[in-house]
């Protein structure tokens, strides 16, 4: 990995704000994928690359039934694979231009993945409140991640625990709450397709926002998270 981290330049800023401000489409198709991973990686997110959909919502996987298509890494290594270095990245992104790509958490950073619905109304409470968001991604298929800095270091082992469970999307409806994804885990970086038509996983703040402590947003995705399940717990009977 990338031994220089936090640095984030004028033009790197500017052209992430350029990117973000087009449509996911046009980014992808004239090359604005690339310079995204460069930017996710210049700001300490170490990346390997992922499986992307195949027609009739299949992942380019050689597993028959892969329960989560286009959602996982290529490499059963990817824990060591993951780099910032910005060479290697470009030489992933050239040579395997339809791949997602992966970023592992628990090295330098976390991710609070909570549902669409709370973390929209988590992000309005803490934004308006002045909080201190890092870059946050929403995917099509119902989740919003919160980067933050990692809880754990390597110096210090007792501050980091798996999240096995994280890494298996298959288990969503077992936690349909928030999940917090550190060591042994991981999230699709943005770009990111998922199978279906125009289904994707995109920036809405993106890496240029300094990564903040995970406990400065935890109460307030809590809080939301609490509403949502409470909500969805009472609909339940009208559903069934």
């Amino acid at each position: 990995m990338s031994a220089t981290f936090g640095g984030r330049s004028g033009r790197q800023g500017k052209l992430s704000r350029w990117l973000l401000g087009r449509r996911p489409k046009e980014a992808a198709d004239d090359g604005g994928r690339e310079a995204l991973l460069l930017a996710a990686a210049a700001a300490s997110l170490p990346l390997a690359p992922a499986a992307h959909p195949a027609p009739g919502y299949r992942c380019s996987c050689d597993r028959v039934g892969c329960p989560t298509p286009a959602r996982h890494p290529v490499s059963f290594a990817w824990q060591t694979q993951s780099t910032t270095d910005r060479a290697q990245i470009e030489r992933w992104a050239r040579h395997q231009p339809q791949a997602n790509f992966i970023t592992a958490t628990g090295m330098v950073h976390d991710v609070l993945d909570v549902p669409l619905e709370a973390g929209r109304e988590a992000l309005e409470r803490l934004l308006s409140s002045g909080v201190e968001v890092g870059p946050v991604a929403e995917s099509d298929d119902g989740r919003m991640l919160f980067f933050t800095l990692t809880r754990g270091t390597p110096e210090d082992e007792d501050e980091w625990w798996p999240c096995e469970l994280d890494c298996h999307p298959e288990t969503m409806d077992e936690h349909p709450g928030l999940r917090w994804h550190c060591r042994g885990s991981y999230v699709l970086v943005p770009p990111a397709r998922l199978p279906g038509d125009d289904q994707q996983v995109r920036w809405l703040r993106g890496p240029e926002h300094a990564l903040p402590d995970p406990l400065s947003l935890l109460e307030a995705l809590t809080d939301a998270c609490a509403r949502y399940t409470g909500a969805q717990s009472a609909a339940w009977p009208l559903r069934h």
